[in-house]
């Protein structure tokens, strides 16, 4: 992620909506994935100070307060690219839920500034039924309208089906996330993380299921048609592969040919994001710039995009290993608890070349 300038010249960040400097008013342009000066015309639109176009706030902007992103002013839509994937929100009548519901807001912004950036396809559902996006944001039920317990409680699963992204509201709840890390006993665990898991399992029916890179994600991967219900009982019942660290990118990786997608797939994303955070910051390490893998060129040499690759896993090591010796001089845990085998990284070499030859990265 990287930082934004206000017309005052002040740095500003991706979640801002307003300039500590100048005062300003802030929005995010999706279209030029820009965080925004606004001033207010004499018609209350909204005025962008980088390119002098008209604006209007997203409604979860100025009326729920839970987005910061911005609608060009002749668009008939009221909320924003990203506040229209959201097909349900938390019941804002419960406690908390309203903070809840700001904190996945935030989160999946920061996904689709990911997936903006690399050109993915990205549409609603209402836009596209067949292969929209769509997020629902839900709470366990344990009990009735009237505060009574109920016998058959209904547990919220987070997961993906057909296009439709489901998030369990406590996910954004830091404590019960913590806690189910340690009961799952999961070295990683994040709200960003699972909205960028999630969507590995909607880009691999994008990308991979009816495209030519099916027999090659099948020799990485594995058979994706084995049973999905017996490989989830048999994980849970079971564990991971013994030598899962030699051959998978996570623990959970070792489930399903399905979610070792979606692991290398988030893995990926975690990846390029950061990367571009220490670009923006123009940190070296040793003398070598980090390079934004954003900036790479897409051309149609599988060398090439072998090359780019190289660069961005080089520099991820050496990133990597400053962030986990600052954590740990911090007494903190290590930011990045993962050792990539081989094999993974030829998984992750994989989504590279699908992504690079999906578009150009502007």
């Amino acid at each position: 992620m990287k930082t934004f300038t206000c017309q005052c010249g002040n740095t500003l960040h991706f979640a801002n909506t307003k300039c500590v400097q100048c005062g300003l008013f802030l929005g995010f342009i999706p279209d030029v994935r820009q965080l925004s000066a606004f001033t207010k015309t004499s018609n209350n639109a909204m005025l962008a100070s980088n390119n002098g176009k008209l604006y209007k706030p997203c409604k979860n902007y100025s009326v729920q307060d839970v987005c910061n992103w911005m609608v060009e002013l002749d668009d008939p839509n009221e909320l924003c690219v990203s506040c229209r994937l959201t097909e349900t929100i938390p019941n804002l009548d419960e406690n908390d839920n309203r903070q809840l519901w700001f904190l996945l807001e935030k989160a999946k912004r920061s996904f689709l500034y990911s997936v903006i950036k690399l050109q993915l396809p990205i549409s609603s559902r209402t836009e596209d039924p067949e292969n929209g996006l769509g997020f629902d944001f839900l709470q366990d039920q344990t009990e009735d309208e009237f505060g009574n317990e109920l016998t058959i409680k209904n547990f919220v699963t987070t997961g993906h089906s057909n296009g439709l992204i489901t998030i369990n509201i406590n996910e954004a709840n830091p404590a019960k996330r913590i806690k189910l890390r340690e009961k799952m006993n999961e070295s990683y665990r994040t709200l960003l993380g699972h909205f960028r898991h999630e969507s590995g399992h909607y880009y691999w029916d994008r990308l991979i299921r009816d495209s030519d890179h099916l027999s090659e994600f099948r020799e990485l991967f594995g058979d994706e048609t084995l049973d999905y219900q017996s490989a989830m009982n048999n994980y849970y019942a079971n564990g991971p592969a013994a030598n899962w660290q030699s051959v998978w990118i996570s623990a959970y990786a070792t489930m399903h040919p399905w979610e070792d997608w979606a692991e290398t797939w988030a893995h990926y994303l975690h990846m390029v994001d950061t990367l571009e955070t220490a670009n923006n910051f123009d940190l070296s390490i040793s003398n070598i710039e980090i390079v934004s893998p954003y900036t790479a060129t897409k051309t149609h040499s599988k060398l090439d995009t072998e090359i780019s690759f190289s660069k961005l896993y080089n520099d991820w090591c050496a990133l990597t290993g400053v962030i986990n010796s600052l954590n740990r001089s911090m007494g903190m845990d290590d930011a990045y608890p993962f050792v990539i085998s081989i094999t993974a990284l030829n998984k992750l070499r994989f989504v590279h070349q699908v992504i690079m030859e999906r578009s150009e990265i502007a």
